[in-house]
């Protein structure tokens, strides 16, 4: 099975319940690359990249995240290698400040 990139958003109930932790830790369990951060008041947004069917368990997840966050919507867009140009230097997977 080949590697994917997906961009996601994530909107709901996601800002102060300690998504993007766990986003990091769930992606990152899974050898996953990327990076996620808040968007504003505009939900999570996050890059995930790796073989395709752990990219997708990645996706579901998301559509439930932590146990104090309430999804309402999960939208997801292929992207293009330079997705991952936001990552730290040096990590496979990034936490990112607000935009």
């Amino acid at each position: 099975m080949s590697d994917v990139i997906r961009h996601v958003l994530i909107r709901g109930t996601v800002q102060g319940v300690g998504f993007r932790y766990w986003t990091r830790r769930t992606a990152s369990a899974r050898g996953l690359q990327g990076w996620v951060r808040n968007r504003g008041r505009d939900g999570v947004e996050a890059v995930f990249a790796g073989p395709e069917q752990a990219v997708a368990e990645m996706i579901a997840l998301c559509r439930r995240g932590p146990a104090s966050a309430r999804v309402v919507a999960v939208e997801e867009i292929a992207a293009q290698p330079d997705a991952l140009d936001l990552r730290r230097r040096d990590e496979r997977f990034s936490e990112l400040p607000t935009v």
